[in-house]
């Protein structure tokens, strides 16, 4: 993505199965880009390679078409990564929906974003249980997942989530009581004011121990970095949801609400 004048543009997208791209706000204030899979999931051995490159004071939405599934593995890791470079000045916004674990999966996962001084960054990373209307509940083989930040050469975040059946509890139980867990990261002089919102709410806010969703926000740079582990999936979606209201008006809509 470039930004030409007033606009940023979609400047080259090529994709291969089982990765599929689309972009239906190719130019505009933000761009938006989804992608989805064909099959609708992520079978054994399938492997994603994504690079994302925002130029100078462009903005850049990347989201998906809907959960992304991984299927039941025979052996085979399911492998998604991401490499995103973000130009001086440039917004990237990566709001996919929960990656939702099936029984038997073996998922690993990397997501690398680079950003240049005065960039902006919002990410969102989640998973749910599974299948629970077919009584899965964290019923996986492996989840492997890590994500870096870099600002201007410097790391600021590295984030790793690391649960694999036979290594001490099962993920089920480690999991007990959640049904969607997720990290939310904001920083960057776009989405500061939104971290500082993120961050007064959690200061405010008593500890609940039976509360719907449990969360926790840290500052990170000059923004911030949140987790949560959430009872029910629609209580994390709509916690999510909520966080994220204020980057609406830079990214051109709701991103979740009837992606266009």
């Amino acid at each position: 993505m470039s930004r030409t004048g007033a606009l940023s543009e979609v400047v080259a997208c090529a994709a291969t199965s089982p990765l599929h791209l689309f972009t239906p706000r190719p130019c505009g204030e933000t761009v938006w880009a989804i992608s989805t899979t064909h099959g609708g999931g992520l079978l054994c051995g399938d492997a994603i390679k994504l690079e994302l490159r925002v130029g100078e004071q462009a903005r850049a939405l990347l989201g998906t078409l809907s959960h992304t599934r991984v299927y039941r593995s025979t052996g085979a890791f399911v492998e998604q990564r991401l490499l995103a470079k973000v130009a001086r000045g440039a917004t990237l916004a990566v709001l996919p929906e929960p990656t939702a674990l099936f029984a038997k999966a073996r998922f690993r996962q990397e997501q690398r974003f680079e950003l240049s001084a005065d960039a902006s960054l919002l990410f969102v990373d989640a998973f749910t249980e599974g299948r629970s209307a077919r009584g899965e509940h964290w019923d996986f083989e492996a989840c492997l997942s890590r994500n870096v930040v870099e600002v201007a050469g410097r790391p600021v975040l590295a984030d790793g989530l690391r649960l694999v059946r036979g290594e001490g509890p099962s993920p089920a139980l480690r999991m007990a009581g959640a049904a969607l867990i997720a990290t939310l990261v904001a920083l960057g002089p776009k989405f500061a004011a939104g971290a500082r919102e993120i961050l007064a709410r959690h200061a405010a806010l008593p500890v609940e121990p039976d509360a719907p969703v449990l969360w926790a926000a840290s500052p990170l740079s000059d923004g911030v970095y949140l987790r949560l582990a959430a009872r029910t999936v629609e209580a994390g979606q709509a916690f999510l949801r909520k966080n994220l209201a204020f980057a609406a008006p830079l990214l051109g809509g709701d991103p979740f609400h009837r992606r266009p």
